[in-house]
Protein backbone atom coordinates (compact mmCIF):
# COMPACT_ATOMS: atom_id res chain seq x y z
CA UNK A 1 0.00 0.00 0.00
CA UNK A 2 1.58 3.17 -0.84
CA UNK A 3 1.31 6.26 1.55
CA UNK A 4 0.67 9.83 1.03
CA UNK A 5 0.04 12.82 3.58
CA UNK A 6 -2.08 15.11 3.04
CA UNK A 7 0.76 17.75 1.73
CA UNK A 8 2.42 15.43 0.23
CA UNK A 9 -0.21 14.42 -2.95
CA UNK A 10 0.09 18.18 -4.20
CA UNK A 11 3.08 16.12 -6.22
CA UNK A 12 1.65 12.81 -5.84
CA UNK A 13 -2.04 13.90 -6.43
CA UNK A 14 -0.85 14.84 -9.96
CA UNK A 15 0.18 11.43 -10.76
CA UNK A 16 -3.51 11.02 -11.48
CA UNK A 17 -3.71 14.28 -13.75
CA UNK A 18 -1.36 12.59 -16.25
CA UNK A 19 -3.29 10.76 -19.33
CA UNK A 20 -2.06 9.55 -23.70
CA UNK A 21 -4.25 10.20 -26.36
CA UNK A 22 -2.72 7.24 -27.94
CA UNK A 23 -0.01 5.09 -27.34
CA UNK A 24 2.56 6.11 -30.36
CA UNK A 25 1.89 9.80 -29.58
CA UNK A 26 2.61 9.05 -25.97
CA UNK A 27 6.44 8.28 -27.16
CA UNK A 28 6.75 11.17 -29.03
CA UNK A 29 4.94 13.97 -28.32
CA UNK A 30 7.00 17.33 -28.44
CA UNK A 31 7.01 20.30 -25.28
CA UNK A 32 4.56 23.08 -26.85
CA UNK A 33 3.01 24.14 -23.31
CA UNK A 34 5.94 24.77 -20.71
CA UNK A 35 9.46 26.20 -20.81
CA UNK A 36 12.51 27.34 -18.57
CA UNK A 37 12.14 28.99 -15.74
CA UNK A 38 8.37 28.50 -15.28
CA UNK A 39 6.94 28.70 -11.42
CA UNK A 40 3.66 27.59 -10.33
CA UNK A 41 2.90 27.92 -6.20
CA UNK A 42 -0.69 25.49 -5.32
CA UNK A 43 -2.05 25.37 -1.99
CA UNK A 44 -4.00 22.40 -0.42
CA UNK A 45 -7.23 23.48 1.91
CA UNK A 46 -8.53 20.89 3.97
CA UNK A 47 -12.26 20.47 5.16
CA UNK A 48 -13.37 18.27 8.17
CA UNK A 49 -16.16 19.96 9.63
CA UNK A 50 -17.92 22.59 6.50
CA UNK A 51 -14.80 24.81 6.35
CA UNK A 52 -11.36 24.69 3.78
CA UNK A 53 -8.24 25.24 5.90
CA UNK A 54 -4.97 25.83 4.29
CA UNK A 55 -2.88 23.25 5.32
CA UNK A 56 0.06 22.98 3.46
CA UNK A 57 1.26 24.04 -0.08
CA UNK A 58 3.71 22.68 -3.02
CA UNK A 59 6.01 24.43 -5.88
CA UNK A 60 6.59 23.19 -9.14
CA UNK A 61 9.54 24.58 -11.10
CA UNK A 62 11.06 24.25 -14.22
CA UNK A 63 14.93 24.47 -15.49
CA UNK A 64 16.21 23.61 -18.70
CA UNK A 65 19.86 21.55 -17.78
CA UNK A 66 21.98 18.81 -19.64
CA UNK A 67 21.91 15.43 -18.00
CA UNK A 68 24.26 12.99 -19.36
CA UNK A 69 25.19 15.13 -21.92
CA UNK A 70 21.60 15.48 -23.21
CA UNK A 71 19.44 18.54 -22.79
CA UNK A 72 16.70 18.12 -20.15
CA UNK A 73 13.92 19.43 -18.17
CA UNK A 74 15.04 19.76 -14.79
CA UNK A 75 11.09 19.40 -12.99
CA UNK A 76 11.19 20.01 -9.06
CA UNK A 77 7.53 19.40 -6.99
CA UNK A 78 8.29 20.39 -3.31
CA UNK A 79 5.46 19.90 -0.91
CA UNK A 80 5.51 21.10 2.85
CA UNK A 81 2.58 21.54 5.86
CA UNK A 82 1.96 24.78 7.20
CA UNK A 83 3.82 25.40 10.10
CA UNK A 84 0.16 24.93 12.75
CA UNK A 85 -0.23 21.44 10.85
CA UNK A 86 3.24 20.51 11.63
CA UNK A 87 2.34 19.75 15.27
CA UNK A 88 0.25 17.43 13.97
CA UNK A 89 1.55 15.82 11.05
CA UNK A 90 4.89 17.65 9.26
CA UNK A 91 5.43 16.97 5.52
CA UNK A 92 8.22 18.42 3.51
CA UNK A 93 8.57 16.10 0.57
CA UNK A 94 10.76 16.14 -2.98
CA UNK A 95 10.07 15.06 -6.12
CA UNK A 96 12.02 15.45 -9.01
CA UNK A 97 11.98 14.52 -12.86
CA UNK A 98 15.05 14.85 -15.36
CA UNK A 99 12.86 14.92 -18.68
CA UNK A 100 14.37 14.19 -22.45
CA UNK A 101 12.83 17.84 -23.77
CA UNK A 102 12.61 15.83 -27.05
CA UNK A 103 9.82 13.52 -26.35
CA UNK A 104 9.25 14.26 -22.68
CA UNK A 105 10.57 10.81 -21.39
CA UNK A 106 12.32 10.23 -18.03
CA UNK A 107 15.64 9.61 -17.71
CA UNK A 108 15.38 9.96 -13.65
CA UNK A 109 13.13 10.86 -10.86
CA UNK A 110 13.81 11.45 -7.45
CA UNK A 111 11.50 10.83 -4.57
CA UNK A 112 12.54 11.99 -1.04
CA UNK A 113 9.45 12.47 1.63
CA UNK A 114 9.55 12.79 5.08
CA UNK A 115 5.44 12.52 6.24
CA UNK A 116 4.74 12.72 10.04
CA UNK A 117 7.79 10.48 10.93
CA UNK A 118 7.72 8.46 7.51
CA UNK A 119 10.31 8.82 5.60
CA UNK A 120 11.24 7.37 2.20
CA UNK A 121 13.49 7.55 -0.85
CA UNK A 122 13.84 6.32 -4.21
CA UNK A 123 16.37 6.87 -6.80
CA UNK A 124 15.15 5.49 -10.35
CA UNK A 125 17.07 5.89 -13.60
CA UNK A 126 15.62 4.76 -16.59
CA UNK A 127 16.70 3.24 -20.08
CA UNK A 128 13.55 3.62 -21.87
CA UNK A 129 15.12 1.92 -25.06
CA UNK A 130 15.65 -1.50 -23.11
CA UNK A 131 12.66 -0.83 -20.86
CA UNK A 132 14.08 -0.53 -17.50
CA UNK A 133 14.00 1.36 -14.88
CA UNK A 134 17.46 0.91 -11.70
CA UNK A 135 15.63 1.81 -8.64
CA UNK A 136 17.23 2.54 -5.17
CA UNK A 137 15.35 -1.35 -4.35
CA UNK A 138 16.92 -3.15 -8.03
CA UNK A 139 16.45 -3.31 -11.85
CA UNK A 140 12.70 -3.75 -12.87
CA UNK A 141 11.27 -4.21 -16.35
CA UNK A 142 8.87 -1.51 -17.26
CA UNK A 143 6.47 -0.81 -20.21
CA UNK A 144 7.48 1.47 -23.18
CA UNK A 145 7.26 5.16 -22.99
CA UNK A 146 7.00 4.53 -18.57
CA UNK A 147 6.52 7.80 -17.02
CA UNK A 148 7.09 8.85 -13.68
CA UNK A 149 4.91 11.07 -11.07
CA UNK A 150 6.40 14.46 -12.02
CA UNK A 151 7.20 13.73 -16.04
CA UNK A 152 3.97 12.58 -16.38
CA UNK A 153 2.19 15.75 -15.15
CA UNK A 154 4.27 17.95 -17.40
CA UNK A 155 3.85 15.42 -20.23
CA UNK A 156 -0.04 15.69 -20.07
CA UNK A 157 0.21 19.42 -20.46
CA UNK A 158 1.17 18.67 -23.94
CA UNK A 159 -1.87 16.68 -24.93
CA UNK A 160 -4.64 18.28 -27.46
CA UNK A 161 -7.98 17.44 -25.66
CA UNK A 162 -9.50 19.20 -29.04
CA UNK A 163 -9.35 14.92 -30.08
CA UNK A 164 -11.70 13.64 -27.13
CA UNK A 165 -15.38 13.37 -26.94
CA UNK A 166 -16.83 13.71 -23.23
CA UNK A 167 -16.40 10.49 -21.35
CA UNK A 168 -13.59 9.41 -23.00
CA UNK A 169 -10.96 7.17 -21.12
CA UNK A 170 -7.32 8.14 -22.04
CA UNK A 171 -4.93 5.65 -20.43
CA UNK A 172 -0.78 6.10 -19.00
CA UNK A 173 1.93 3.80 -17.50
CA UNK A 174 3.40 5.06 -14.06
CA UNK A 175 6.58 3.86 -12.22
CA UNK A 176 6.21 4.63 -8.82
CA UNK A 177 7.76 2.71 -5.90
CA UNK A 178 9.07 -0.24 -8.00
CA UNK A 179 5.48 -1.16 -9.26
CA UNK A 180 3.96 -0.19 -12.68
CA UNK A 181 0.63 1.07 -12.52
CA UNK A 182 -1.73 1.01 -15.66
CA UNK A 183 -4.41 4.31 -14.96
CA UNK A 184 -6.01 6.43 -17.30
CA UNK A 185 -8.03 9.88 -16.76
CA UNK A 186 -11.99 10.36 -17.85
CA UNK A 187 -12.56 13.54 -19.78
CA UNK A 188 -15.63 15.34 -18.75
CA UNK A 189 -15.29 18.19 -21.27
CA UNK A 190 -15.26 21.81 -20.73
CA UNK A 191 -16.50 24.35 -18.55
CA UNK A 192 -15.92 27.59 -15.91
CA UNK A 193 -14.42 27.02 -12.71
CA UNK A 194 -14.41 29.45 -10.29
CA UNK A 195 -10.92 28.58 -7.63
CA UNK A 196 -9.08 31.44 -5.12
CA UNK A 197 -7.59 32.77 -8.15
CA UNK A 198 -10.36 33.49 -10.36
CA UNK A 199 -12.55 32.49 -12.67
CA UNK A 200 -11.53 30.40 -15.98
CA UNK A 201 -11.93 28.31 -18.79
CA UNK A 202 -11.05 25.28 -17.93
CA UNK A 203 -11.15 21.67 -19.37
CA UNK A 204 -12.13 19.01 -16.80
CA UNK A 205 -11.51 15.34 -15.97
CA UNK A 206 -11.34 12.39 -13.45
CA UNK A 207 -8.36 10.37 -12.61
CA UNK A 208 -8.39 6.86 -11.98
CA UNK A 209 -6.63 7.29 -8.32
CA UNK A 210 -4.17 4.58 -6.68
CA UNK A 211 -5.35 3.21 -3.73
CA UNK A 212 -3.14 5.07 -0.64
CA UNK A 213 -3.75 5.48 3.08
CA UNK A 214 -4.66 8.80 2.25
CA UNK A 215 -6.98 8.24 -1.38
CA UNK A 216 -9.45 5.44 -2.01
CA UNK A 217 -9.02 3.78 -5.48
CA UNK A 218 -11.24 5.11 -8.19
CA UNK A 219 -12.39 7.78 -9.53
CA UNK A 220 -13.56 9.95 -7.33
CA UNK A 221 -10.71 12.98 -8.06
CA UNK A 222 -11.94 15.74 -10.30
CA UNK A 223 -9.35 18.18 -11.70
CA UNK A 224 -9.31 21.22 -13.87
CA UNK A 225 -6.88 22.66 -16.52
CA UNK A 226 -6.64 26.06 -17.75
CA UNK A 227 -8.33 26.14 -21.36
CA UNK A 228 -5.46 27.72 -23.32
CA UNK A 229 -2.00 26.13 -24.68
CA UNK A 230 -0.59 26.52 -20.96
CA UNK A 231 -2.57 23.65 -19.70
CA UNK A 232 -2.26 24.67 -16.10
CA UNK A 233 -3.17 22.92 -13.31
CA UNK A 234 -6.11 25.60 -11.93
CA UNK A 235 -7.78 22.65 -9.00
CA UNK A 236 -7.99 19.28 -7.95
CA UNK A 237 -10.85 18.18 -5.43
CA UNK A 238 -11.44 14.54 -3.59
CA UNK A 239 -12.00 12.87 -0.34
CA UNK A 240 -10.18 11.55 1.31
CA UNK A 241 -9.66 8.71 4.53
CA UNK A 242 -10.82 11.37 6.76
CA UNK A 243 -12.68 14.63 5.04
CA UNK A 244 -11.80 16.16 1.66
CA UNK A 245 -9.59 18.61 0.07
CA UNK A 246 -9.19 21.00 -2.21
CA UNK A 247 -5.98 21.92 -4.23
CA UNK A 248 -5.68 25.32 -6.21
CA UNK A 249 -3.56 27.61 -8.60
CA UNK A 250 -2.47 30.69 -6.11
CA UNK A 251 -0.04 31.73 -8.62
CA UNK A 252 2.64 31.31 -11.24
CA UNK A 253 5.78 32.45 -13.27
CA UNK A 254 7.05 32.40 -15.97
CA UNK A 255 4.57 30.41 -18.04
CA UNK A 256 5.23 30.11 -21.93
CA UNK A 257 1.75 31.91 -23.34
CA UNK A 258 -0.43 34.52 -21.88
CA UNK A 259 -2.73 32.52 -19.55
CA UNK A 260 -5.69 33.74 -22.17
CA UNK A 261 -8.31 31.50 -20.20
CA UNK A 262 -8.66 34.08 -16.79
CA UNK A 263 -11.98 35.46 -17.01
CA UNK A 264 -11.70 37.52 -14.00
CA UNK A 265 -9.25 37.63 -11.13
CA UNK A 266 -10.63 37.52 -7.37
Amino acid sequence: MIRFSKAGILVIALCGLSFRPAFDDFCGIRNTAFQDGEKVTMKVFYNTLGMYVGAGEATFTTTLERFNGKPVYHCVGEGKSFSFFDNFFRVRDRYESYIDTANLLPYKFIRNVDEGGYKKYNNVSFNQSANTAVSTNGVFKVTNCIQDVVSAVYYARNINFDKYQVDDKIPFDMFLDDEIYHLYIRYLGKEKIKTRYGKFNAIKFKPLLIKGTIFEGGEKMNAWVSDDPNHLLLRVESPIAVGSIKIDMMDYANLRYPLTSLISAR
